[in-house]
């Protein structure tokens, strides 16, 4: 930006999937695309068993992506006409999932320092809510959020409790794995998560209904008879989906440790940069860290568009998840608007930096560099921005 060499000439990507070998993917397909069973198979029952096994939980489902299997858990926990509360600082899907299921959104705040659902705040707006089908919240980047006042909430009012942990396959909350909280945790497994399968997501549960309801849904809700019981989607997983994620589960320890360690790095590094703050992880919780994300504070001198104008002429991609947040996105400006100062600030302020398990560790430590020498040059860099 002031004139000198690029900190990446070629580009440092901002992730890329830690895919297993092709050779075990194809491997493990192959007995069941010899047979012809290419969807819904044993390879679907494998994963199923093992990240039943894996989570500690009753029942996993596999289904086609997590938004379809958070319209599933949906359909049969709310009905259709009641509200659906949820954080706006979180991936859209969050919100289409109820919408869907022919649900209203009632959007609530979240922390500044988190980035995770303010409960007080969804508390007040679920007592004020006349018709509340279901609580959907959000393990925010990977980190769990604050899951036990949510419990305690959601038994205190007999309102179902849905986690969309897409981002959170190998977080846990004080030493108590995602994936059993609530009424159902829905993960993705998308290419950007730690367990990739392309696509696909895993409804897990300790609800027998719940699972029930989604094995049925993901069939157009057909038991078998072809007398559909209710309106169901086309939501089977794939068996290619299916080997590859079960060959990626087995890198899952690694690829946490990996990100694990190049978070410290981050954090280590940028205590030293003023005015660039990183989510609090709860202490004894664990973060995924599918992104690893910062907040740009007034006191470092240089905007949030303009740290991501000057890394990206460092070579450097970025990411500013969620902006806009989905309250104020286009498909929602029918709703009445919502007023959430907390999530419009800071939605404007965060930054995702690359992280990927194979992100070499001096490659993170040049970013921070980046970061601070922007700081240290905040004037000049202002100045040459605006000309």
């Amino acid at each position: 930006m002031l004139g000198g060499a690029k900190a990446f000439p070629g580009g440092l990507p901002f992730a890329r999937p830690y895919t297993p070998p092709l050779e075990r993917v194809t491997a493990r397909l192959a007995p069941s695309y010899e047979r012809g069973v290419l969807t819904n198979g044993p390879l679907v029952r494998e994963l199923e068993e093992c990240m039943a096994e894996r989570l500690g939980v009753a029942r996993t489902v596999a289904v086609a992506s997590c938004t379809s299997g958070l319209m599933l858990v949906l359909r049969h926990l709310a009905p259709p006409g009641t509200s659906v509360l949820l954080p706006s600082f979180t991936f859209s899907a969050s919100a289409h999932a109820p919408v869907w299921c022919g649900m209203t959104p009632v959007f609530t705040e979240c922390r500044a320092d988190t980035f995770q659902v303010d409960v007080d705040d969804l508390g007040t707006r679920l007592a004020g809510a006349g018709d509340p089908g279901a609580v959907v919240a959000t393990h925010v980047f990977g980190a769990p959020c604050d899951v036990d006042p949510l419990q305690l909430l959601s038994r205190s009012t007999g309102v179902p409790l849905v986690f969309d942990a897409a981002h959170a396959l190998g977080a846990s909350r004080q030493g108590r794995l995602v994936g059993a909280f609530g009424d159902a945790e829905v993960f993705s497994l998308s290419p950007t998560k730690l367990v990739v399968g392309g696509e696909g997501g895993i409804v897990a549960t300790n609800r027998q209904d719940v699972a029930e309801a989604v094995v049925l849904g993901r069939d157009y809700g057909n038991p078998g008879d072809y007398d559909c019981r209710f309106p169901g989607l086309n939501a089977r997983m794939s068996e290619l989906h299916a080997a590859l994620a079960l060959e990626s589960l087995d890198l899952l320890d690694d690829h946490l440790e990996r990100r694990q360690a190049l978070a410290r790095r981050y954090c280590e590094l940028l205590a030293g940069v003023d005015g660039i703050s990183v989510q609090v992880v709860g202490p004894g919780d664990v973060s995924t860290y599918k992104d690893f994300t910062i907040r740009v504070d007034d006191d470092f001198g240089v905007s949030r568009a303009d740290v991501v104008a000057a890394l990206a002429a460092e070579g450097i991609d970025t990411r500013c998840y969620f902006d806009p947040p989905v309250h104020v996105q286009q498909a929602y400006a029918r709703l009445p608007g919502a007023i959430l100062p907390v999530t419009d600030d800071l939605a404007g302020r965060v930054i995702s930096l690359p992280m990927f398990a194979r992100l070499a560790p001096d490659d993170a430590t040049t970013v921070v560099e980046a970061l601070a020498s922007l700081g240290q040059q905040a004037e000049q860099v202002s100045a040459r921005l605006s000309a």
